[in-house]
């Protein structure tokens, strides 16, 4: 041990005495070349040579991002304490925008802030003239910054003042400096509009600016985890007032825009942009939204392709233009949707119906068309391959059209005969019964019960096992049906081990909840009727007792009071169970054991006063 201390200290001694053989001149280059291979990771690292926050700063946005986290008491406190992080990133408010700590801090406090100090700190941002502006917005931490800075603006009418003889000057100046900051931002853009709607950070400022231009807001953007899965839903849009001046710059920046169409063929950034475009007018601008949408779709029908063939074909075909389109359709009025599958669409519905990118919007083309005539032609043209629709996997065009049978109330019989035919269990008569396990697992009667068609109507008992999520939708859209006796007549069918798989099945208990409580009183009490002895495994259940609970609500007094007869004697079991306890007391149970009379009478009540509102409902 002494030995290897011994020679651990000679060699650090060794080290020491070692010189460079440049001696002076060899530690300047050491020193340049460790510079240089520094520039080139932070080149790397996408910082591209720049100048960074210093440590001493990110340690002081972090604390603060933690005194954020513990929130105020007062509000004297919290204004005070945001004047005072302001105060330290006034002169060094880009460099704090663009780091990833500071970024996060100040996205946090910008909410907590007054619109004067927003506009002061969105003025620092932009520099003199906005000239910063782009730099900082298409920064990756920066555009975060920008964009909640722009989300403030929803808080204008509470500091504008509500009388326009009021002589409040210090509120009129500090709504007035944010008005102006996001109009010098939107001028920005104007003259570089091509490059920020192509920038993958940049191209959200923009979307967050038409927002705010129009007076409506969704909720914030976040990062997105890596690997995560992209869940396309529609987000929520909360309306607020805007002053006038934004009226006419979102007319500018649109007209702006416009002059890119080009790039929402080729850019998927780009295509967001129009996308958001086309949606915040259609929701602020009718008129606007209306002309943008025709001159839109005069773009893509005017582009080349193969002499006799629309080059619409070949946009829904493409992964960016096919949202865009899929926009379109959504928010078009009833003569462009009418224009689109006349000229364009008609006899190429079902081959669109099989890519396996112009599937979906073909899925919009039919959820839009449901109110209107249109849909009567689009339903028989699509009926023809619903088979081959299936085969290919893409059941969201047979669940929409399905939806818009419902929703347009026409061609409901074509759509179940089509779909008995197209699972094998339209002949014989006796496979009819079958039709609801094969929907819900959409798979075709010989698959499902391992059958040849030569073996006729016979079939052996195969337990309830595969109900998928689009199988669910279907049945729960034709559950909706005017005719549903052959759903019903199936599911009567079902033994009550089925029925407990059905109800404590993620995609099955929507099925079972359609069906129990879209029934009369009369077919509600046969399914009931079949349910009797499995209550108490599906109160005991995450999802069962939710589909008891639905059951419960549709239900008469006397159904409900056999549920209750089956229940009580479990009371000990119900009572523990973490599901199954707020069955108990939603149900009233203990006034059914100890109050009966008084049970009866409250349950009368409820029904009566359920009655009366569904008739005034009708």
């Amino acid at each position: 041990m002494v030995a290897k201390v011994g020679g651990d200290k000679l060699q650090k001694e060794g080290a020491r005495k070692r010189r460079h053989p440049a001696e002076d001149g060899g530690k300047e280059d050491w020193k340049k070349k460790r510079g240089e291979q520094e520039k080139g990771r932070a080149m790397a690292q996408g910082d591209g040579g720049r100048k960074r926050l210093d440590a001493l700063s990110v340690g002081y946005f972090r604390r603060v991002g933690e005194r954020l986290s513990e929130g105020f008491e007062e509000d004297e406190e919290r204004e005070m304490f945001v004047e005072n992080v302001l105060a330290e990133v006034k002169a060094k408010a880009s460099l704090v925008a663009t780091d990833r700590t500071g970024s996060i801090t100040l996205q946090r406090l910008l909410p907590l802030a007054s619109p004067e100090q927003v506009g002061e700190v969105l003025a620092e941002l932009g520099g003199e003239l906005g000239a910063r502006f782009k730099e900082v917005s298409c920064d990756r931490c920066g555009g975060h910054v920008v964009e909640s800075a722009l989300r403030q603006m929803s808080r204008w009418e509470e500091f504008s003042p509500k009388d326009p003889s009021s002589e409040e000057d210090d509120e009129v100046e500090s709504t007035g400096t944010l008005e102006t900051q996001m109009l010098s931002l939107s001028q920005v853009v104007r003259d570089n509009s091509a490059e920020f709607i192509r920038h993958v950070h940049g191209s959200h400022v923009v979307r967050t600016l038409l927002h705010v231009l129009g007076g409506c807001l969704g909720p914030p953007r976040t990062e997105a985890r890596p690997g995560a899965k992209e869940h396309r839903v529609n987000p929520e849009l909360t309306d607020f007032e805007i002053p006038t001046s934004f009226w006419y710059e979102l007319k500018s920046l649109t007209e702006t825009l416009m002059e890119n169409i080009n790039l929402s063929v080729t850019d998927g950034a780009a295509s967001a942009v129009f996308q958001t475009m086309l949606t915040v007018c259609h929701r602020k601008r009718p008129k606007l939204c209306k002309q943008l949408l025709k001159r839109t779709m005069e773009y893509l029908t005017s582009r080349s392709s193969a002499p006799g063939i629309s080059p619409l074909l070949v946009f829904l075909k493409d992964q960016t233009t096919s949202r865009l389109i899929d926009t379109i359709i959504q928010l078009c009025h009833k003569s462009l949707l009418r224009d689109l599958y006349k000229n364009h669409l008609k006899g190429n519905l079902v081959d669109l119906a099989l890519h396996p990118i112009a599937n979906f919007p073909i899925q919009r083309l039919t959820a839009a068309s449901a109110k209107y005539k249109l849909f009567l032609r689009l339903f028989d043209e699509l009926v023809e391959g619903v088979e081959s629709v299936l085969a290919a996997g893409h059941m969201g065009v047979i669940v929409q059209l399905a939806e818009s049978c419902a929703e347009s109330g026409e061609k409901q019989d074509e759509m179940m005969r089509c779909l008995l035919n197209s699972f094998h269990c339209a002949e014989p008569g006796s496979r009819h019964v079958c039709c609801l396990p094969l929907f819900m697992s959409l798979l075709t009667y010989e698959v499902y019960y391992q059958s040849d068609a030569t073996e006729g109507s016979t079939q052996k008992e195969v337990p309830l096992t595969s109900i998928c999520y689009h199988g669910s939708r279907l049945v729960q859209a034709l559950a909706k049906f005017k005719e549903r006796s052959h759903l019903l007549s199936s599911l009567r069918t079902l033994s009550p081990a089925d029925l407990l798989t059905m109800a404590s099945d993620p995609s099955g208990s929507h099925v079972l909840q359609a069906l129990i409580t879209t029934s009369s009183d009369k077919g509600r009490g046969k399914i009931l009727k079949r349910l009797e002895g499995q209550y108490v495994q599906m109160a005991c259940s995450k999802l069962g007792s939710r589909v008891l609970e639905a059951v419960w609500n549709s239900a008469s007094v006397s159904q409900r009071q056999s549920i209750a007869q089956e229940l009580v004697p479990s009371e000990s079991k119900l009572r523990s169970d973490q599901f199954a306890r707020h069955v108990w007391a939603k149900f009233a149970l203990s006034h059914f054991v100890h109050r009966r009379a008084h049970w009866q009478e409250i349950q009368t009540g409820e029904s009566k006063k359920r009655k009366l509102f569904s008739d005034l409902l009708e």
